[in-house]
């Protein structure tokens, strides 16, 4: 493929180099190989302009860059007007459109990205397609697990997920979309059959600055975010938010909701330890539904990922079978059960709304209990992220626990006592107990020692995450196996009669 194949009209660069042949894309500067183009912007640490010469020397044919043709380059240098909105579209290109080869599916909104993006690949495998589920925990790709480093990649690391799964004969991608990649431009271009609006509720703002441009960024990708408009658009009609936008869209769209009124709705709801139980009422006739998922707030993701799965054709039996076989979702409400009287969840509420509702989750299980306990919350805040929401946090823990471990969540280079001050603002608002233990895992100890028959432990804030980060360090920290291993410390889930 040519260079001049590739760019829009706007990109700057002399008439020669528009004839030159590309064997590759690339953002990092160590992959780099003979004729590959390099796309040079700044990342999350450093900035790819500092290994242009580096690049030049393992053999870029071109750089693309925001900034002017320096002198020394001006015969090889590429300048756009956005650097990663013009690398999604040259790896579309090069890769032959996979999105449009794909059935692709897009999920953002605060709270329930990865339930949502777990349970519809469960449709989707269930139903026998070959798919692609791309977010938080992990990418997937078929038959292959990728780490994943941000909740949505690279762009030119998804088109190539994309191009793989083509490869291999996949039919489906599901994928959760970030506020950070819609405003970056990671998804620039794609052409999505079907987007989720999940909910919005303040985060990020250390990024976005205001609840306004938060928003904005969500709705990008309703909008199409320079690629085709989507053409579903499945929205939370519970969601004031998500109101407004089924009025202004421009797509087919399908309400889902737990209040009366949505195209996807919900009767019937029985919540227990052991998952959630409902009836759903869609425009293809009514489905029972049975999810191992805990939680009421899991409802509104099941239903989700249901109207989603209609915008895609999958049949309704499918759909609820598919739903029953997704047994669970990595840290988001996982139990962590080693036979113990006591109930120990882990999730991965990282906001107030998404603590609001593990707490009032964990409040419905203990009306349902015949010798209801306390609930306890084990919690702390990110450092280096938005602090306004600490206090917020801090106020509804104090508000819905009966006590409140306050300890370290991933403090990064920030003091973790400073982060510790920051949300007991909130619980100063509140008439609550709380105590301080900054060592994660002592925290974990001490609620799980205090805890009797009856009672409720929650672990927030990191869920899924098998590191902790301190300074500049990071450390391996679960929050699951810490439970366990303080759990069986205690004499739970240990065979004392073997040997």
């Amino acid at each position: 493929m040519k260079i001049g194949d590739l760019f829009e009209r706007d990109a700057q660069c002399q008439t020669g180099l528009r004839h030159e042949t590309v064997h590759g894309l690339q953002y990092d500067s160590r992959a780099i190989e003979a004729g590959d183009v390099f796309f040079a912007f700044p990342g999350d640490n450093v900035d790819g302009h500092k290994f242009v010469e580096a690049a030049f020397a393992a053999g870029a044919v071109a750089i693309v860059s925001e900034h002017p043709a320096p002198d020394a380059h001006r015969e090889q240098w590429i300048q756009v007007p956005h650097g990663r909105r013009a690398l999604a579209r040259a790896a579309l290109r090069f890769y032959g459109r996979p999105d449009q080869r794909l059935k692709l599916t897009g999920v953002t909104g605060t709270n329930g990205k990865t339930s949502t993006v777990f349970l519809l690949d469960a449709i989707l495998a269930h139903s026998g397609h070959l798919t692609a589920r791309l977010g938080t925990i992990e990418h997937k790709v078929g038959q292959r697990r990728i780490k994943a480093v941000n909740t949505t990649p690279e762009s030119l690391d998804i088109v190539r997920f994309l191009a793989d799964l083509v490869e291999q004969g996949g039919t489906h991608a599901t994928f959760e979309v970030s506020s950070h990649a819609l405003d970056l431009g990671r998804i620039h271009g794609f052409d999505f059959h079907t987007v989720v609006f999940t909910n919005l509720s303040q985060d990020h703002l250390d990024y976005h600055g205001t609840m306004e441009e938060y928003a904005a960024a969500k709705r990008l990708l309703l909008e199409g975010a320079g690629g085709e408009t989507p053409r579903f658009a499945v929205i939370n009609r519970d969601d004031p938010v998500g109101q407004d936008w089924l009025e202004a869209s421009a797509s087919e769209t399908l309400s889902y909701g737990v209040q009366h009124g949505a195209d996807v709705a919900a009767e019937n709801v029985e919540v227990r330890m052991s998952g959630v139980c409902f009836r759903a009422l869609t425009p293809r006739g009514n489905l029972d539904i049975r999810s191992s998922l805990g939680g009421e707030f899991n409802v509104a993701n099941l239903l989700a990922a249901i109207a989603a799965a209609l915008t895609l054709g999958i049949d309704l039996n499918a759909i609820g079978e598919g739903l029953e076989e997704c047994k669970a979702v990595p840290g988001r409400f996982e139990l962590v059960d080693e036979g113990q009287p006591f109930t120990v969840i882990v999730d991965y509420a990282h906001t107030d709304d998404a603590l609001r509702n593990l707490l009032e989750a964990a409040h419905t299980l203990r009306r349902q209990s015949k010798a209801p306990g306390r609930i306890l919350t084990v919690f702390g805040c990110g450092g280096d992220r938005d602090r306004t929401k600490r206090p917020a946090m801090g106020e509804m823990a104090g508000r819905l626990s009966d006590l409140v471990i306050l300890t370290s969540d991933n403090p990064r280079t920030e003091d973790p006592l400073n982060i510790i001050d920051d949300i007991r603002v909130g619980l100063g608002r509140v008439d609550s107990s709380y105590e301080v233990e900054l060592d994660r895992a002592q925290a974990i100890r001490f609620a799980v020692a205090q805890a009797v028959g009856g009672d409720i432990v929650l672990i927030a804030g990191k869920g899924h995450e098998t590191t902790q980060t301190i300074g500049k360090q990071v450390n391996p920290f679960d929050d699951r196996e810490v439970a366990r291993g303080v759990l069986q410390s205690l004499g739970y889930g240990v065979d004392l009669d073997a040997g």
